[in-house]
């Protein structure tokens, strides 16, 4: 192909296309049409023209008509189209602009302006086509960017997750099912009017990669309290209680460096600093009550307590699922009581997850 640009004139006189030939064939690549309806063929070839002079009054499709079907196809709507006419109606031409059309010639053609005319929008619309590839080559780089900072921050969450199971073998697999637990409640919850505002499919998507983190304070609880076979006494309770206030810290000193209010830290930190708290005040560190815990805390909770009492820990054993569902249902003034109901409603498919991921 050359690599001149290429105009295509439409005329259904032929001395008039002549004529335009002639004016620009020394330094364009030239196709004419007669008709509005080869102008449209040859403009749907593989290699569209670059700008089209387009006659107004034609038989069959006008000029009009044909400017109109150009623009309204996503192939051909960036070639700009110049109006060739012999009228000087000024609502004509506002209706060629309306139509999306670039200029207007009037008639009898004169080859200085033709010239001048066409090499000022083919000027145009190659800055246009360049702008154009420059955003499509700074939009894919701002998703590229934005997927790696996503993948940054989901490794970032799951490693610093990962650091309480060191302390804790029993800790790896507990993340897996509560944060699946988490998530599972969560788009529950998106259904219901009372939730659905701030549970978007952003933030159901926060929350699970977020639940992970739920114990990472417990870096900070000595051996022989994190990992003592019987029952903690009342000091070491108190101590083996500061794993959501250490946790939360260690997170919110992660926030300060990024100096964003909206960190996709904050929902790690509201989990981390809330998911002992219980819907009737007595939990902890903060003693909240009911819609004072955020939602985050609140979900994690009950993800949390099912998987606590499932599972086999150094002080106990694992019980089965009704029995610990019974137990739930004694205790809740520890839960969010609608999302509770929700966990009822969808228990068989807890169970189900239970035990996918194994004891």
């Amino acid at each position: 192909m050359s690599e001149r640009p290429t105009v295509l004139a439409v005329d259904d006189v032929a001395e008039n296309l002549a004529l335009l030939s002639n004016i620009l064939k020394a330094r364009y690549r030239v196709l004419v049409a007669t008709s509005g309806e080869e102008a449209l063929s040859l403009a749907h070839q593989e290699h569209v023209p670059d700008l089209i002079l387009l006659d107004v009054v034609m038989p069959d499709l006008d000029g009009f008509e044909v400017c109109r079907l150009l623009k309204s196809d996503p192939r051909t709507e960036h070639i700009p189209v110049i109006f060739l006419t012999a009228h000087t109606d000024l609502e004509d031409e506002q209706e060629g602009f309306d139509l999306g059309a670039v200029d207007y010639i009037s008639k009898p053609i004169s080859a200085p302006l033709v010239l001048a005319r066409v090499k000022t929008h083919l000027q145009t619309k190659t800055m246009q086509d360049f702008l154009k590839g420059q955003n499509a080559i700074l939009e894919a780089e701002v998703v590229r960017r934005t997927k790696e900072i996503s993948t940054v921050q989901d490794v970032a969450m799951m490693a610093l997750g990962t650091l309480a199971e060191t302390r804790d073998v029993e800790t790896g697999v507990h993340i897996q099912r509560t944060q699946h637990f988490v998530r599972l409640l969560a788009i529950q919850a998106s259904k219901d009017r009372l939730y659905k505002r701030e549970l978007d499919d952003a933030m159901i998507d926060r929350f699970f990669k977020s639940a992970p983190l739920h114990d990472i304070g417990k870096v900070g609880i000595p051996d022989g309290i994190l990992l003592k076979p019987g029952p903690l006494t009342e000091e070491e309770f108190r101590v083996m209680k500061t794993h959501t206030t250490l946790g939360a810290r260690a997170i919110e000193v992660s926030e300060g460096l990024l100096k964003s209010p909206r960190s996709f830290l904050r929902v790690a930190r509201e989990i981390i600093l809330t998911h002992h708290e219980r819907w009737d005040g007595r939990g902890y560190p903060s003693g909240l009550a009911g819609d004072l815990i955020p939602l985050s805390g609140r979900i994690m909770a009950l993800a949390d307590v099912y998987d606590a009492l499932r599972s086999d820990r150094v002080y106990k054993k694992g019980i089965d699922h009704e029995t610990t569902v019974q137990i739930m249902k004694d205790d809740q003034g520890h839960f969010d009581p609608k999302l509770f109901l929700m966990f009822l409603e969808s228990q068989e498919v807890w169970r189900r997850v239970y035990q996918e991921f194994g004891p």
